[in-house]
């Protein structure tokens, strides 16, 4: 059978499959550490990484060995019975972050409805049963099913699709004493991202989730920490909370915990740990023998000594390029982000940015209109850094 066209793949995928994502008009055919090719052979340097999914890289040895490894022995089994990898990759997990427990399942939308459910549970057992009101922020982002959607703070995802879940309340991001005034009796729990992704790369004050952990600890309230995209690794630390001296009660992560290979999680402590007993919530594939695995190598590289500190020097790195192109465009109001997820926010519209990079070689992403986006594989090289620097720095010298 020979390979389709690339105009045939582009004309297959608008004729068969929903209309929900504005493409690029380019077909990508392979990827190997930070580097993807399309049907025609060009060459990109990718900062978009799968949407912060590939952290150790485009077809990482590791992590296809162990794909392969497992592939060859058990793909799934269904969380009625044991297996090996998903307990490997849990003890990982416990080990390296504050939880005790860990519940395995898809993506990151379906980590925060789980968030949600065990928050209200976790209420419900104390013999709070109307107590059940989650705080999340304006400019946050949880995901698209109908919980996660209705604890996202922007108008803009909701629309078409009201009414939203009852039990949510946004404040502000970085104001405590906005969610301070919003704590009521029916509060349950505060949901938030330590540094908002989707919402434009909004990073905290550096008091500001202490003082939020505070709040919370005042009326009893979990707080649950959704980093799904910040999370392994992606800011320097492995998680961002270590970055701000706080832990959460629940963390949710995706995204880059599988190397790839789609997996979620939630973590939670022994204190709340109970509220989920057999039957409250399940899985069909969460934690799959082959997600699992994939997620036991990926997890393994980004513990290897050096390598969280080498992604944090060239987080500086690509930060200080990031300014001095800041300096240089008037178009550029600001740069912002921690590690290797970095914004740079404009005037005007960046649409017209990203096109112009993705012509020269160089895929990445705009939010919220104006907000170029740089969410590399933590695997990128100064030189391939100066690389998408210089073809920034051309592309902003065009007018809009």
């Amino acid at each position: 059978m020979c390979p389709a066209s690339v105009q045939e793949v582009i004309d297959k995928t608008n004729r068969y499959i929903f209309n929900t994502y504005r493409r690029a008009p380019i077909v990508l055919t392979r990827g190997k550490g930070s580097t993807v090719w399309d049907g025609n052979g060009k060459e990109y340097l990718d900062l978009v990484s799968g949407i912060a999914v590939l952290n150790v890289g485009h077809l990482n040895p590791g992590v296809v060995e162990a794909i392969h490894r497992q592939s060859e022995t058990l793909m799934q089994v269904s969380n009625l019975f044991y297996s090996e990898p998903q307990a490997g990759l849990a003890e990982l997990l416990v080990n390296n972050s504050f939880a005790d427990k860990v519940f395995f399942c898809n993506s990151g939308a379906e980590a925060n409805e789980a968030a949600i459910k065990l928050a209200r549970k976790y209420s419900h057992d104390r013999g709070n049963a109307g107590r059940s009101e989650i705080i999340t922020m304006e400019g946050s982002f949880h995901g698209r099913t109908m919980a996660a959607l209705s604890a996202t703070g922007q108008k803009r995802f909701h629309n078409g699709f009201e009414p939203m879940l009852p039990g949510f309340r946004y404040v502000p991001f970085n104001d405590a004493g906005a969610l301070e005034k919003a704590v009521t009796g029916d509060t349950c729990a505060v949901m938030m991202e330590p540094i908002q992704g989707e919402g434009g790369v909004n990073c905290p004050s550096p008091d500001y989730l202490k003082q939020v952990r505070g709040i919370c600890d005042r009326a009893e309230l979990l707080l649950i920490f959704d980093e799904v995209q910040v999370g392994m690794g992606r800011t320097g630390r492995l998680f961002a909370y270590e970055h701000y001296g706080v832990e959460p009660d629940i963390m949710t992560l995706a995204k880059g915990l599988g190397g790839g290979i789609p997996i979620g999680a939630m973590l939670g402590t022994d204190k709340i740990a109970p509220s989920f007993s057999p039957g409250t919530h399940a899985s069909t594939f969460g934690g799959n023998p082959l997600s699992t695995a994939a997620g036991i190598a990926a997890l393994g590289i980004l513990l290897k000594e050096g390598f969280l500190e080498t992604c944090e020097k060239r987080g500086r790195y690509f930060f200080d390029g990031l300014t001095a192109l800041k300096k240089k465009h008037a178009v550029v109001t600001d740069v912002r982000g921690k590690g290797l997820i970095l914004a740079m926010e404009l005037g005007r519209e960046g649409a017209d940015v990203v096109t112009r990079c993705m012509d020269q070689g160089v895929l990445l992403n705009c939010t919220m209109d104006r907000v170029l986006r740089f969410i590399p594989p933590l695997t990128i090289t100064e030189q391939e850094i100066d690389i998408a620097l210089k073809v920034l720095d051309q592309s902003l010298s065009v007018p809009g």
